[in-house]
C-alpha cells in the first residue's frame, strides 16, 4: 500500500493498493467521526463494490445507506444531486456526517458537489473504481455537475478528507474502460513528466505489477500541482491539456458516444498537431503522442464538424473575456499555457481534430 499525503486548505490522505475497500470503514473512522454515511454509486458499480464497503463502514460503527444513479455521464446533473439532497434528508444526515463517492468521475464529481453544498459543507470520502478517477478526478476537490451549456460549469472545490484508491477494482474494468482512463496517464506524463511517459511507451501500463506505480505516479504529479494552486489561477491549467477540445466534443455528442477520455485523447491530439506545425512544439512530439496513444487504442481523430462542435468552446472555464488559454507542449514531459483568442481557435488547429502534421 502507497500513502500520500495532499496538503491543500484542508490536508488529506490518498492510499493507492489492493484489498482497500475491505479495510474503507476504518480508514473512515480515522477522519471522521459521524454515524451515518450515505454511499454514493453507480448502477454499474453498485452491483461489484456497494454490499463491500457498505459491511465495512457498518462494521466501523456507521449507519449506512446506498444511493443508486443510472451509470454514465448524463447523471452528472443537477436532478442527481438534487436527489441525494432528498436522501440526505431522509437519512437526517449531520455535518458530522459523510458522504462517499464509490465509483468513477460522475460519482465524484457529484457527490463532492453534494457534500459542498449539503448543510454548507460536509464531509466526503473519494473511492475511485476506475483508472480515469483513481489518477485524475479523485484528487484534487474539484467537483461539479454539468448543464446543457456545457461540461463542469456549475461546481465548488471541495476536498475530500480522504482517497482510498484500491487497484483491485481495476481487474474489472472492460477494456475500454481502462483505455479511457488511460488518456489521463498520458497527459499527466505528457505534462510533466518524461520519465513516466518513456514507461508508458513501453507498455508498461498494460502490466498489473506496474499499475499501482504509474497511479501513484500520476497522483504525485497532481498532488503538487493542486498544492501550487489549488484553485486553478495559473500551474492547475496544465492539467487541461486536451480538455478544451476534448469537452467540446463531449458536448457535441451530448455526452453520450463519446467518453471523457476518449474525447481528451482526440483533443490532445488535435492541440500538438497544430501546435507542432506553428513551431509552438518541439518536432516529432506529435509522432510520440500519438504513437502513445495508439498503444493503449485510444483515438487520435473525430468526424464531428469543427464549425459545430467549437461553439462548446465559448462557455470554456479556461476563457477570459476574448482570450482562453491553450495547454501546449514544449516536448513530452514540459508545458505551458498559449492564451489565444477564442474567434482564432479554428484557425489555429488549422482542420480540426484530425490529421496529419
Amino acid at each position: 500500500m502507497i500513502q500520500m499525503t495532499v496538503n491543500a486548505s484542508r490536508p488529506y490522505d490518498i492510499f493507492v493498493g489492493k484489498g482497500l475497500l475491505e479495510k474503507s470503514g476504518e480508514l473512515c473512522r480515522e477522519v471522521n467521526g459521524g454515524q451515518r454515511a450515505l454511499i454514493v454509486t453507480d448502477s454499474n458499480v453498485a452491483l461489484l463494490y456497494a454490499a463491500r464497503v457498505s459491511a465495512s463502514l457498518e462494521a466501523a460503527g456507521y449507519k449506512t445507506d446506498v444511493f443508486v444513479f443510472p451509470a454514465g455521464e448524463r447523471s452528472k446533473r443537477l436532478e442527481t444531486v438534487s436527489a441525494v439532497f432528498a436522501r440526505l434528508a431522509q437519512n437526517g444526515l449531520t455535518r458530522r456526517d459523510m458522504l462517499v463517492a464509490l465509483g468513477g468521475g460522475v460519482a465524484g464529481d457529484l457527490t463532492g458537489f453534494a457534500a459542498a453544498t449539503w448543510l454548507r459543507g460536509i464531509d466526503f470520502v473519494q473511492m475511485p473504481t476506475t483508472l480515469l478517477a483513481q489518477v485524475d478526478s479523485s484528487v484534487g476537490g474539484k467537483t461539479g455537475v454539468d448543464i446543457a451549456e456545457g461540461k463542469n460549469l456549475v461546481g465548488a472545490f471541495w476536498q475530500p478528507v480522504r482517497v482510498i484508491a484500491d487497484t483491485g477494482t481495476l481487474d474489472t474494468l472492460p477494456q475500454k474502460v481502462f483505455a479511457d482512463g488511460m488518456a489521463e496517464v498520458i497527459k499527466t506524463a505528457a505534462i510533466k513528466d518524461s520519465r513516466l511517459f518513456g514507461l508508458l511507451e513501453d507498455g508498461d501500463a498494460m502490466n498489473p505489477s506496474k499499475r499501482e506505480e504509474i497511479i501513484a505516479g500520476c497522483i504525485d504529479i497532481k498532488r503538487g500541482v493542486v498544492e501550487q494552486d489549488e484553485r486553478e489561477a495559473g500551474e492547475r491549467k496544465l492539467l487541461n491539456f486536451g480538455h478544451t477540445i476534448g469537452h467540446a466534443l463531449e458536448k457535441y455528442y451530448d455526452y453520450t458516444s463519446l467518453t471523457h477520455g476518449f474525447a481528451v485523447a482526440v483533443g490532445m491530439a488535435a492541440i500538438t498537431r497544430a501546435s507542432e506545425r506553428r513551431g509552438l512544439t518541439a518536432a516529432g512530439t506529435y509522432a510520440r503522442l500519438t504513437a502513445c496513444l495508439d498503444r493503449y487504442r485510444l483515438p487520435l481523430t473525430d468526424p464531428a464538424p469543427e464549425g459545430e462542435y467549437l461553439s462548446g468552446v465559448l462557455l470554456d472555464k479556461k476563457r477570459a473575456g476574448s482570450k482562453i488559454d491553450l495547454v501546449l507542449l514544449r516536448e513530452i514531459g514540459d508545458s505551458y499555457i498559449y492564451p489565444i483568442e477564442v474567434d482564432s481557435l479554428s484557425a489555429f488547429l488549422g482542420g480540426g481534430p484530425g490529421g496529419e502534421v
